[in-house]
């Protein structure tokens, strides 16, 4: 349901990760970028919206300057990043298990600038 309103909603980098055994937090987290805090604001009003006519208790941080905001739903944790916001804090690489780590194709060196 909620990745699938992401789609609708043109979110960019849609992740996520069945945390069911992992933490007690959540059974599912999804991270995904928008291009604006705009349209940052506004997938995590609509995913607020509809979580909470599914019957959810949600909650949510982060909207005055939706770089980052955060919808929480108990057992559905969501993430809307702008994407440097997302690049910094990473945490694809903090939920990933070792082997999706490790599948992930490793950077490319960079040549060293000509003087």
């Amino acid at each position: 349901m909620v990745t699938a309103a992401l789609e609708d909603l043109k979110a960019e980098d849609i992740v996520t990760f069945d945390l069911r055994g992992r933490t007690s937090i959540a059974d599912c987290m999804v991270i995904a970028s928008g291009r604006s805090s705009r349209q940052v604001g506004a997938m995590a009003d609509h995913i607020g919206r509809a979580l909470k006519q599914a019957g959810y208790h949600v909650s949510s941080e982060g909207e005055p300057q939706c770089d980052w905001v955060l919808v929480d739903a108990g057992d559905i944790i969501v993430h809307l990043f702008r994407p440097e916001v997302r690049a910094f804090y990473n945490l694809e690489k903090i939920w990933a298990r070792p082997a999706e780590t490790a599948a992930a194709p490793a950077p490319r060196p960079q040549a060293a600038p000509a003087v």
